[in-house]
């Protein structure tokens, strides 16, 4: 779809961790001008980012405490307990507000949170596309003129996301999947203000509504994670129906690849560290390609190249392992998609990168990190589309294991008929009124 000056829409997300700014980043053709961070934009007010930045320096702290034993399940736990998720059954009306809405609303309400964003922004009411519940809440107690949406994160959502009078509400709900559509349903939002949307993936990775970039990336995918026909040769029909007769060459144009990725407060780079420990032999040999995506986590990169250098891996590195780090998050979130399609397995905490099966990655899944994350894990499994991780030290073994029997193959076309991928474009054709054809539909589930 072309970008028109009627498809502005003010794109609203928060520099917090990967997940918000990563949805915000796929509707970037959306923008007018560019995106906004909402606790991080030119002459936000000192109050306003004193209030945003304690609350992010808690979470990226107690994230990176989270691997350690006692201290770290402690500390998170005390963290976690206040944004839970509640458990879905018995289904019932959950629409009372939480301790987490009311403390929300009064940053909003007394101490002004967003009020000096929302004015200015409401000096040119365009729709207002929010990936984090704060701007939305105050847009609409600050009687915001336009239209205000809201794209939710994960497999499932918390209380936290919806306003405190959700049947008087009008802010309307992008969901990625039909279990976040059905919360919302519960926590009393208005069935006209629910749409079923998938989660929003850049569309350079999708490569238009009929997703033909999507199947040329799988099809090479495939090759790699099923050198023996194991998948493949029991569903050629099928592969050859959807993907072309040719869906796979005789020979892959690129060794297998993995990319692990840390998330936004770095809080797997030993586990990352251990991975390389146990594929040395293998990365020694050129056996694979392997990518640890340290993000814009300086830190992180720094880390994990002086732990390469005293592994004696020194040669691989630029070879076939690379530390992957950028200096500002718009490079990183570009390179890292384009990374993406040239990746045969992505291992990550069990994030908003869950939804990236939909493109027919499978994905092993690091231990959960908050209680969204472990809703998450559930969906992915749910679809088929990922796993949970086996021992890191054994990588060398389990791993290769699961590619030669195909059962790597097999999670990436899961994942690619199952999950949503057109999230991007559903979203943009809402907001622009303009009907587009899709070749998927969302994930029910």
């Amino acid at each position: 779809m072309t970008k028109t000056k009627s498809a502005d829409a003010w794109v609203i997300s928060v520099n917090m961790g990967y997940g918000h700014a990563r949805a915000a980043y796929a509707l970037k053709d959306l923008a007018h001008e560019h995106i906004i961070d909402a606790n991080d934009y030119p002459g936000i007010p000192k109050r306003d980012k004193m209030l945003w930045g304690q609350s992010r320096k808690l979470y990226e702290a107690i994230s990176r405490l989270k691997p350690l034993p006692l201290i770290g399940d402690l500390a998170f736990e005390l963290l976690d307990r206040n944004q839970r998720i509640a458990p879905f059954y018995p289904k019932r009306d959950l629409s009372a507000p939480t301790a987490q809405v009311k403390q929300t609303f009064f940053m909003i309400t007394k101490l002004g949170l967003c009020k000096h964003l929302i004015e200015r922004l409401a000096q040119k009411p365009l729709p207002l596309v929010c990936t984090f519940f704060i701007p939305a809440f105050a847009a609409e107690f600050y009687d915001y003129p336009g239209d205000i949406y809201l794209t939710v994160c994960d497999a499932d959502m918390s209380r936290a996301w919806v306003s405190m009078d959700p049947k008087k509400s009008r802010i309307k709900y992008f969901a990625p999947n039909g279990r976040v559509a059905e919360r919302l349903r519960l926590y009393g939002v208005r069935e006209e203000n629910i749409f079923l949307t998938g989660f929003p993936l850049p569309k350079e990775i999708i490569g238009g509504p009929t997703g033909e970039m999507v199947k040329a990336d799988l099809k090479m995918r495939l090759c790699n994670l099923d050198p023996n026909g194991v998948f493949t040769k029991k569903y050629q029909r099928t592969l050859n129906a959807e993907l072309g007769i040719n869906y796979c060459p005789e020979k892959s144009n690129r060794p297998l690849t993995l990319t692990f990725s840390v998330g936004g407060a770095g809080a797997q780079r030993n586990l990352a560290i251990q991975v390389v420990q146990s594929l040395k032999h293998k990365l020694g040999r050129g056996m694979l390609h392997l990518h640890l995506a340290a993000g814009t986590k300086k830190s992180a990169a720094d880390y994990f190249t002086e732990k390469i250098r005293a592994m004696g891996l020194k040669k691989a590195l630029g070879r076939n392992l690379f530390v992957d780090y950028y200096s500002d998050r718009p490079t990183y979130f570009h390179e890292f998609t384009k990374l993406l399609r040239r990746t045969d397995i992505l291992w990550t905490k069990p994030s908003e990168m869950s939804f990236y099966t939909g493109v027919g990655l499978p994905i092993i899944m690091a231990p959960s990190i908050g209680s969204q994350e472990v809703f998450n894990r559930v969906w992915l499994k749910q679809v088929g589309g990922g796993i949970t991780q086996g021992d890191p030290r054994y990588t060398d073994e389990w791993l290769f294991d699961w590619v030669a029997s195909g059962g790597l193959a097999r999670m990436a076309w899961n994942g690619y008929i199952e999950a949503p991928t057109h999230g991007a474009y559903r979203i943009e054709s809402i907001i622009t009124g303009e009907k587009v054809e899709l070749d998927k539909v969302p994930m029910i589930v």
